[in-house]
């Protein structure tokens, strides 16, 4: 398959997408479920938020182990095989007798996931680099719309057959997703295939000392990151007490106002397109800090709320789809390896802002939460005008040739 041939071909595109959305979804199902999943299987509160933070651990090892063999592996083999043992792993959720089994399965689960991020830069490298904006913006709103929307069908899933159904569905589309990928995906080598794989990781961390834009774009997006997780571990708390009293079920509809944000993110790859990248970067990290000042009003008002949602979210993909952009077009050949260099930052500013975000809501409430969100946005703006600053400066240090 040439690199045109990904334009012509809209059904692999979505196939991709659709499987990316997948992947990701399967680590968050258990969230609206731990006190259903507590009860049945005899654990206590503390021992079922576990089954979270197995799932965030389970996915940063694969971050950091499995993504870069993209660049030693044959691409296809890799992420077929990824989904397929992601498939066994849910189906083993599905059947767990006790919590200990449960937090096993839900680790290797996520370790495993990390199939999708092998997906991201195999599209980016089947796209024309003309329009690998929008290739990679129509990829990444399946893997947000997976993260998004993973609550809303859990908690329906659930409501229909119980917990366990959530995962032997998942399993089987996991499974349909491995034979899909593996009869349409393109065979695709990696490119280093002479590397050992201590060899491969040592040369995965040695990007952040050779590519100055990776350390720039990994902080970015690590803030950016950060922000929309402290929207979304907050707001839960919100919600639930006066003046909205929700009920977790209504909660969960949330993530439906989030995926119109995450719809955005072909918009933003367009523009990257066109050769405005740094504009959707700058653009979205203003709207980052914007977005607080709306969330703020939705203490006493769901309009506002809903506005804050939709533009943070928004705001978050532009960051995200342009910084995925720039770095892809850096080094095609270790273009795994880069993204697993950029997404074990950026996951790691999620988990921190998670923390955050639970801290500062006993002690602030909603008020401290907002101030914490916009003081992380405001980073994003700080360290992009650096960026900009930085790399012109070194830029006009190169003499022009005669």
């Amino acid at each position: 398959m040439t690199a045109t041939a990904l334009h012509r071909n809209g059904g692999l595109l979505l196939l991709m997408s659709v499987a990316t959305g997948l992947a990701v979804a399967g680590n968050y199902f258990a969230q609206p479920l731990l006190d259903v999943i507590g009860g049945e299987l005899g654990i206590g509160p503390s021992m079922a938020a576990l089954v979270v933070t197995a799932a965030q651990v389970g996915y940063a090892l694969g971050l950091i182990l499995l993504v870069p063999l993209g660049d030693l592996l044959e691409r296809r083999r890799l992420a077929v095989s990824l989904y397929a043992a992601t498939a066994v792993f849910l189906l083993v959720s599905a059947t767990a007798p006790n919590g200990t089994v449960l937090l096993i399965s839900t680790a290797l689960t996520g370790l495993t996931s990390v199939g999708a991020q092998v997906v991201v830069p195999f599209a980016a490298t089947l796209a024309d680099p003309a329009e690998r904006g929008r290739v990679v913006g129509t990829v990444m709103t399946g893997l947000m719309l997976g993260l998004l929307l993973a609550r809303t069908a859990s908690g329906a899933l659930s409501e229909l057959g119980g917990w366990r159904t959530v995962y032997w569905v998942s399993a089987a589309l996991m499974t349909l997703m491995a034979v899909l990928l593996r009869i349409f995906l393109p065979r695709l080598g990696g490119d280093g295939a002479r590397l050992s794989y201590a060899g491969l990781l040592r040369s995965t961390l040695a990007m952040y000392r050779h590519e100055p834009l990776l350390r720039w774009r990994a902080a970015i997006g690590a803030l950016s990151l950060a922000s929309f997780s402290v929207l979304w571990t907050a707001l839960t708390f919100l919600l639930a007490r006066s003046p909205y009293d929700w009920t977790e079920s209504a909660i969960g509809l949330v993530g439906l106002v989030g995926a119109v944000g995450a719809l955005t993110a072909t918009v933003a790859g367009r523009l990257a397109d066109r050769g405005h990248v740094q504009r959707v970067t700058g653009v979205g990290t203003v709207l980052l800090v914007a977005s607080w000042t709306a969330l703020a009003a939705g203490a006493n008002s769901l309009l506002w709320l809903l506005v804050g949602v939709i533009v943070l979210d928004l705001a978050h993909q532009a960051v995200l789809n342009s910084s995925q952009n720039i770095l892809y077009a850096l080094r095609p050949e270790a273009r795994n390896r880069i993204n697993s260099a950029f997404l074990t930052a950026f996951f790691a500013g999620g988990a921190v802002g998670s923390a955050l975000a639970s801290v500062v809501w006993v002690y602030g409430g909603w008020t401290g939460v907002c101030v914490l969100g916009a003081i992380l946005s405001a980073g994003t703006v700080a360290l992009w005008v650096l960026e900009r600053a930085t790399v012109d400066r070194a830029a006009a240090k190169i003499p022009l040739p005669r």
